[in-house]
């Protein structure tokens, strides 16, 4: 199973430095990857509908291309993951050119986690609506992999069109789209077309989750075919809970686990690596016992 790192955004007040300093520290720490959460904007709480999300204005955070381009140039084999990019609320062959770039420019480290999210005001903001995000979600996957793919091709859907047109330079290789998210709609819209899923084991639980994950791929006769199970490991604190964590995510049959810094009480990038290294090392302990 591979192991990532998830970047704190919301507890380092956006500073470039810590950036740089987490992502070489995920990379020398033994970390396979690096996960990035995404924002655009954050919002105000005080509104009608209510925002019920867990982010406010107060809350800052990077870009992932942007990001990623920067961590591609100072890392060498760090897998850069997308945990999850709010796509419907983004011009999806836009999205198709960034990420190809990011993928060409790490040498193919790019994975697309991609979600549907629950911050309305930044649909209203960049001019996408959020009523019609989970239709506009399916289809966008068709398109981006349609765009990565074909040398010249036309699209003809509700939200996308294109007529005979080419993303040039295209990605080396099929970039891995994977979901995430809570509801029954994401796994089996994963289950249906995903390459993966993000699970949120804190904000749901994974492993009912993956459970039912399992009998939709079964649903969509894909039990045989490669499916990445990611797990973001919220739950625990103390970095044995978390090595435990990680070691029955395995049993189950994951993939992937990515450690959490975030909400331990934590005051500086000095203090989020030296966790991130303690529960490396819980892991590793484990695993030789």
């Amino acid at each position: 199973m591979k192991l990532g790192l998830i970047y704190p955004h919301t507890e380092l007040a956006g500073d470039p430095a810590a950036v740089r300093q987490i992502a070489r520290a995920a990379e020398e720490l033994g970390y396979d990857y690096l996960l990035s959460y995404d924002h655009v904007l954050g919002a105000s709480h005080d509104r009608e509908p209510k925002l019920r999300g867990p982010y406010t204005e107060h809350h800052p955070f990077h870009d992932p291309f942007v990001m990623f381009s920067h961590v591609a140039a100072i890392t060498t084999r760090l897998e850069l993951v997308t945990g999850v990019m709010i796509l419907p609320q983004r011009q999806t062959a836009l999205v198709a050119r960034q990420a190809a770039d990011v993928d060409l420019l790490s040498g193919g480290r790019l994975t697309l986690g991609v979600g549907t999210g629950w911050n309305y005001v930044e649909y209203d903001v960049l001019g996408e609506d959020f009523k019609s995000r989970g239709r506009r979600l399916d289809e966008q996957i068709a398109f981006l992999r349609a765009l990565w793919r074909d040398p010249l091709l036309s699209f003809e859907g509700t939200f996308d069109n294109a007529d005979r047109v080419a993303l040039n330079p295209r990605p080396a290789r099929p970039i891995p789209i994977l979901l995430g998210g809570f509801a029954e709609v994401a796994l089996r819209r994963a289950a249906k077309v995903g390459d993966g899923f993000i699970f949120a084991d804190g904000a749901a639980d994974a492993l009912a989750q993956f459970a039912r994950l399992r009998e939709l791929l079964a649903d969509f006769g894909r039990n045989d075919e490669p499916f990445e199970a990611r797990c973001n490991m919220l739950r625990d604190k103390s970095p044995a809970d978390v090595a435990a964590r990680a070691c029955r995510w395995a049993e189950a049959g994951g993939t992937h686990a990515a450690v959490n810094t975030t909400g331990m009480g934590l005051q500086s990038t000095e203090q989020h690596i030296h966790y991130a290294a303690e529960v490396m090392k819980a892991i590793t302990v484990g695993a030789r016992v």
